[in-house]
């Protein structure tokens, strides 16, 4: 199915309750991680998206009751300059997750097609080859057991403005915005069509995209952590583990409960 982004702007207000709904999303997903942990299970939770389109805050609430020793979020920015002397891909390769352990990219590798595409950083070459390059990378992670998940977080012009807005008005946020966002801003229809064609040739069967409508932001991210704890539950056996005899053993003569 061709995925139009225009399609994903309806920005309705959640309609349920928020917060009771986010608590039991994150009870949830805290089993899903144990589930992981337990049974040596690989995932990939991978986030594309405008700026100021609410990444961080799914994020922040997807791992919020996650053990920090099986889990990692890699926030990509530009590559180094030791990046850049490797193939676009390596720094990838470096941040998979080991067995038990789920890693979040916050951005990802399709900077190769939207970034470097957009700004002149790769030649068209090197773009266009890239996609046959990520299409190979993700179907390798998913053929050697690992879950991955692609979000991509769509705001409207209108709502990215009104949120940039807000981070010039709050000093609190100041650290949140800078000269790139409204680079980027300036190029939004040179980005609208290079995700066009992103779309058009990596969402695959194997590794699907999915748009999730950003405009509202409970919404948001009651349907992207959804989402995830779907594909993820999916991956994993969700009997809880038992108890090692030895150690109830152990146990119930230190508790005196025998």
């Amino acid at each position: 199915m061709t995925i139009h982004l225009a399609d994903y702007e309806d920005g309705d207000d959640y309609d349920g309750k928020y917060k009771h709904d986010l608590a039991a999303l994150q009870k949830r997903l805290e089993h899903i991680q144990v589930a992981h942990i337990v049974g040596g299970t690989r995932a990939i939770v991978m986030f594309e998206g405008w700026d100021a389109a609410g990444k961080g805050g799914i994020i922040q609430r997807l791992s919020a009751e996650w053990d920090p020793r099986n889990y990692k979020v890699w926030p990509i920015s530009a590559p180094t300059a030791d990046e850049k002397a490797h193939h676009f891909l390596w720094r990838f390769w470096n941040r998979l997750p080991a067995n038990g352990n789920i890693a979040v990219f916050d951005r990802s590798w399709y900077g190769r097609v939207l970034v470097e595409r957009v700004e002149g950083f790769a030649s068209e070459t090197e773009w266009r080859h890239g996609y046959d390059e990520i299409n190979a990378f993700e179907a390798q992670q998913v053929e050697s057991g690992t879950t991955l998940i692609k979000l991509f977080i769509h705001t409207t012009q209108k709502e990215q403005d009104r949120r940039l807005k807000a981070r010039l008005d709050d000093p609190w946020k100041h650290w949140k915005t800078g000269l790139d966002d409204f680079h980027n801003r300036s190029r939004r229809e040179e980005y609208l069509e290079a995700m066009a064609e992103m779309f058009a040739r990596t969402d695959t069967a194997t590794a699907p995209w999915t748009v999730i409508d950003g405009n509202d932001k409970k919404a948001a991210r009651i349907a992207a952590l959804t989402l995830i704890a779907d594909r993820l539950e999916a991956g994993v056996s969700m009997i809880p583990p038992p108890l090692d005899p030895k150690v109830k053993k152990v146990a119930e003569k230190a508790l005196g409960l025998r």
